[in-house]
């Protein structure tokens, strides 16, 4: 994958690789050297994985912590994880940025120019402001922190707030903002699987934008779920992300077999899920 701009839309893009592969899933390339076999790389690691999985998913989220821990070397692996990611497939850059307005203008440069990134995630305290750098590169997606999984998400996300409509919990009020701001067309949503009746509500408030659901395995998200509520009436525009359940389900030398069984078996229970909310069953 090359740094240099995509010449189609993230939203497009994401749609094509949808639906070439059949697939909802998304797996987040997240390395942890002592959970990966023994004496081996992260690029060879990660190459591995994407050679056995890269027919099976929509998109890839290399999350940026898990290489700056590594230091220069990080940097050099995620180069060469995201040039080996075939060029059809999305690449996330989950790096959940947010700053005021000219640090986040060079952040959006690294991410989209120097990475090349299809799309990143972003937190929307800060406000607009803080994301319009990232929504002016218009054929990147700008994947916005909406309901998290993580247990202090009950610290602010649900705290009532004011306004149009009478008080709503922050978490709606964010998807709300986000509908607003994109005009665009390539701002989406980011949450968990955890909540799937916040989910739901997520997709009721925002029908046509496209929502990044992480916590999956190992967080326990429930997945019939995250397809049944996730997605758009079309069934898509939900990307469900695993990565610790893939990533290693082995931690021999058959890792990346092992891998491929875990990703086709999300990707069938996810094909199950869609197949059982068109019938009307509840699967």
């Amino acid at each position: 994958m090359s740094p240099s701009n995509s010449p189609q839309p993230f939203v497009e893009k994401l749609a094509a690789s949808s639906e070439a592969n059949g697939s909802l899933l998304c797996i987040g390339l997240d390395p942890e050297p002592a959970s990966m076999p023994p004496n081996m790389d992260v690029a060879t690691f990660n190459r591995a994985i994407v050679e056995a999985t890269s027919d099976l998913v929509c998109a890839y989220k290399p999350n940026l912590a898990f290489y700056e821990a590594l230091g220069m070397a990080g940097f050099q692996a995620l180069r060469a994880t995201i040039n080996c990611i075939p060029e059809h497939v999305p690449v996330i850059g989950d790096a959940k940025r947010g700053d005021v307005g000219h640090t986040a203008r060079a952040y959006a440069k690294a991410m989209f120019e120097v990475w090349g990134f299809d799309a990143v995630t972003v937190h929307p305290y800060i406000g607009r402001d803080s994301i319009e750098p990232f929504a002016a590169y218009e054929d990147r997606g700008v994947l916005v922190i909406c309901r998290t999984s993580n247990p202090g998400e009950s610290d602010f996300q649900r705290l009532p707030v004011a306004g149009e409509g009478g008080s709503l919990p922050l978490y709606e009020r964010v998807a709300l903002a986000v509908r607003e701001w994109n005009t665009a067309g390539n701002l989406g949503l980011v949450v968990g699987a955890t909540h799937p009746d916040e989910l739901a509500r997520v997709r009721e408030l925002c029908p046509e934008l496209p929502i990044l659901i992480p916590g999956i395995g190992a967080q326990g998200g429930d997945l019939a779920a995250s397809v049944r509520n996730g997605t758009d009436h079309h069934g898509r525009k939900a990307i469900i992300s695993s990565s610790r359940q893939v990533l290693y389900a082995s931690a021999g030398s058959d890792f990346a077999a092992a891998a491929r069984q875990v990703a086709l078996a999300l990707r069938e229970s996810m094909r199950e899920a869609l197949a059982a909310r068109s019938s009307g069953a509840t699967p």
